[in-house]
């Protein structure tokens, strides 16, 4: 009962939000963030544009690899992986790294509607159909407090609202929280990422039991997803999976 209501109320969002942006948008033609012609946000010949990592991936970190592998060289040199598995759209290239940068910095929540889409698709295999059916909880990677009233809203919980959305999962923002800031990861090597994020997030006594979902925008080392399974798993979570829309190539 308690999943149904919290799916109905992330449904019954998502439609508020979708009538405010296409009032909006009837005022206000919106230009697409890669191409800038009129008419959408994203357009169709862009969001075709968008490179795929493709069939052949590491089945751990989701990166494209030349062949399918359980483990790609990178995955195999780290230790104690919290995360089950992770899967992930696209290449970060153009037209989806215009998209995720005017998504995150540029006040365009709303692009999260067209990139969830990739999200969903991407999740449309047996496997993963069999997998999304086990999850409890739609976990988005929490913001730093400051970041988040800078920009007004966090990218991966919008991401994951409107994922949730078109997947009919609940999304469950409280299981995980920062307990510490950090710095920006970008610019960082591999090992200092992840001692950037070691022990920054925290995750709610409610996820004990659980299999969850996490959601965020760009995979790189994939050291923050991993902190916030650690951070899930140490609280009781049974298992944790990961989706993100891009990772470089």
């Amino acid at each position: 009962m308690i999943q149904n209501q919290t799916v109905f109320r992330s449904r019954f969002v998502h439609r508020i939000n979708w009538l405010q942006s296409a009032f909006l948008d009837f005022v206000f033609p919106p230009q697409c963030v890669a191409c800038r012609a009129y008419g959408a946000l994203l357009c169709a010949a862009c969001a075709q544009r968008v490179e795929p990592v493709g069939l052949t991936i590491c089945e751990c970190c989701g990166r494209p690899h030349p062949t399918t592998v359980a483990q790609c060289e990178q995955c195999r040199q780290q230790t104690g992986l919290s995360i089950r598995g992770v899967r992930i759209a696209a290449i970060h290239t153009s037209p989806m790294r215009e998209a995720i940068h005017a998504f995150k910095y540029g006040q365009q929540p709303e692009l999260a509607v067209p990139l969830a889409r990739y999200l969903v698709a991407i999740t449309q295999s047996p496997a993963w159909q069999a997998t999304l059916r086990t999850v409890d909880g739609v976990v988005p990677v929490p913001l730093n407090r400051v970041r988040r009233e800078e920009r007004g809203y966090n990218q991966a919980e919008l991401l994951a609202s409107a994922f949730c959305y078109g997947v009919q999962l609940p999304l469950c923002s409280a299981w995980l929280a920062r307990q510490r800031a950090t710095q920006s990861q970008v610019g960082l090597s591999a090992v200092e990422r992840r001692h950037n994020v070691q022990g920054a997030f925290v995750a709610a006594s409610a996820v004990a039991g659980k299999r969850i979902l996490l959601i965020d925008d760009v995979y790189t080392t994939g050291a923050t997803m991993q902190a916030c399974a650690e951070a899930a798993l140490n609280a009781g979570a049974i298992v944790v999976y990961g989706l993100a829309l891009a990772c470089p190539r």
